[in-house]
């Protein structure tokens, strides 16, 4: 069997999130138009008769403003040090610039193979697509260039069956049926959060964290699942709850749709909001959180 590990690096919103769950035809890591969604290092885990690929998600590399921002770069950074490949992805929708020559000149150290994929094609013509290639070529030295569609799912087949050929033969590190070593309260939360950052406008997003404080079968088998979202300010509370009530509902209506597709089943999910301010500078409160592999 071949096997191995796959870093996706990349600037804030260039897809890395939206590959992984298209290549697992799952949804275990979250997506949003707002950069820095994924904060945390998200493993997927993809399983052929002969082949398993795992897949490590990482937060976009930027330049950190408060502390969650310092442990998202380091987890993005710290992920090449142990891997097999490095999928670079680009957002080639957009013009590259000084972060972009930052994060290429971090995975051209690593000592691996370096797959360029020249992600959101979809939004450009043929013309514009082989110039890229030709600007992209003479960036640095890739393994291989794929031009693809994250979002339609353009060239990712290609793209796992050439990874597949630079794996080393190795053993099977998860169960088959396995699609992430997520815990599944990390999993919710995050489903959670999601809804949050698609909802709300753009003073929020940021400021929240989302955390399963329980999770128990009731009385009868159903599962009942208790969730708090923190944020930093009164005023953000209050965006989340909406007139009377109306915005945390709706949150919570999307999130229970995903929870109960995630786990096969009827769920009952409750939403709370809490008030902490400066969170995110808050070494304590970041460790309790879940953010904690730096502290």
């Amino acid at each position: 069997m071949k096997s191995g590990f796959v870093a996706m690096i990349g600037r804030p919103n260039a897809g890395k999130s939206t590959l992984l769950n298209q290549i697992l035809d799952r949804k275990i890591a979250i997506v949003s138009d707002k950069p820095q969604t994924t904060r945390n290092r998200i493993t997927g885990i993809y399983t052929t008769d002969e082949t398993q690929i795992v897949f490590v998600d990482t937060p976009g590399i930027h330049k950190p403003k408060h502390k969650l921002g310092e442990y998202m770069v380091e987890t993005a950074e710290k992920t090449v040090d142990d891997v097999d490949l490095i999928y670079y992805l680009v957002d080639a929708s957009v013009k590259a610039g000084t972060g972009e020559e930052y994060v290429l000149n971090q995975v051209q150290q690593s000592g691996v193979p370096v797959f360029l994929l020249l992600n959101k094609v979809d939004k450009l013509n043929p013309e514009e697509i082989g110039k890229l290639l030709q600007e992209w070529q003479q960036k640095g030295d890739f393994a291989e260039i794929f031009p693809l569609s994250a979002l339609e799912g353009d060239n990712v087949a290609r793209l796992v069956e050439v990874t597949e050929k630079y794996l080393p033969e190795g053993p099977q590190y998860y169960p088959a049926d396995a699609v992430t070593d997520q815990p599944l309260e990390i999993v919710i939360s995050e489903l959670i959060r999601e809804k949050v950052l698609l909802l709300t406008r753009d003073e929020v997003p940021h400021s929240i964290a989302v955390f399963v404080e329980n999770m128990e079968r009731d009385s009868v088998g159903k599962m009942q699942i208790e969730a708090c979202i923190y944020v930093e300010r009164g005023s953000q509370k209050g965006i989340i709850i909406g007139k009377g009530g109306s915005m945390l509902k709706k949150i919570g209506t999307m999130a229970r749709r995903d929870i109960e597709y995630l786990m096969g089943e009827k769920v009952y999910l409750k939403l709370w909001i809490k008030v902490r301010e400066d969170w995110r500078n808050k070494k304590q409160v970041l460790s309790s959180l879940g953010y904690n592999e730096l502290y």
